[in-house]
């Protein structure tokens, strides 16, 4: 049995890119989430169509969910690397 290192290292670098892009996308949302919101219209002034708004604990549950699956990302990447 033979192991191909060079496919098996792309494998590696291209998870590793995913996982990475994954956090920083999920923090990301996290911290839009828990931004405020404001409550002016649109910069022409147009009414924003009568969408209603989320309430604001919706936000920071997301916002919570995100942070907790960044965590667990990198939570299991320093199990791979202990492990």
């Amino acid at each position: 049995m033979t192991i191909d290192w060079a496919t098996l290292a792309a494998i590696a670098i291209v998870a590793a890119a995913a996982a990475a892009l994954t956090t920083v996308l999920l923090v990301a949302f996290a911290v839009v989430e828990l931004s405020p919101r404001s409550g002016r219209p649109g910069i022409d002034g147009a009414d924003d169509g009568g969408a209603t708004r989320a309430h604001p604990a919706v936000g920071t549950a997301l916002a919570v969910l995100c942070l907790v699956a960044a965590g667990l990302i990198v939570s299991y990447g320093l199990y791979l690397i202990v492990a």
